[in-house]
């Protein structure tokens, strides 16, 4: 991500203009957790881009986001275990913060 600037963001890392996301600012903010992105996170970061987009609001806490995963993948993606071995921490919470959406307002 050398030539991309990366977007301002607030002090919890999400970025203050949504719409300045792009895969390599995912990618940069992903690399701060320790996360090296794969087709599974791309995934779940595209789901939850589509769902803002359609919903104009991010996943409202873990447990929603765990069931609308759910609902879109089947059983074994839509648990905690799977979105927690993607997205370590807060799963709703990390994954949002790396797809450019705001904080979900229920997270801790």
């Amino acid at each position: 991500m050398t030539d991309t600037p990366m977007p301002e963001r607030n002090n919890e890392g999400f970025l203050e203009v949504p719409e300045q996301w792009k895969p390599q600012v995912a990618e940069a903010i992903a690399r701060e957790d320790g996360i090296d992105l794969t087709n599974k996170h791309w995934e779940i970061i595209e789901f939850l881009r589509l769902f803002y987009k359609q919903h104009e609001l991010s996943p409202p806490s873990n447990r929603l986001f765990v069931k609308a995963v759910k609902e879109t993948f089947g059983e074994d993606k839509g648990n905690s275990i799977y979105l927690m071995q993607l997205f370590p921490g807060t799963p709703a919470k990390t994954a949002c913060r790396i797809a450019g959406l705001p904080r979900p307002t229920n997270c801790l």
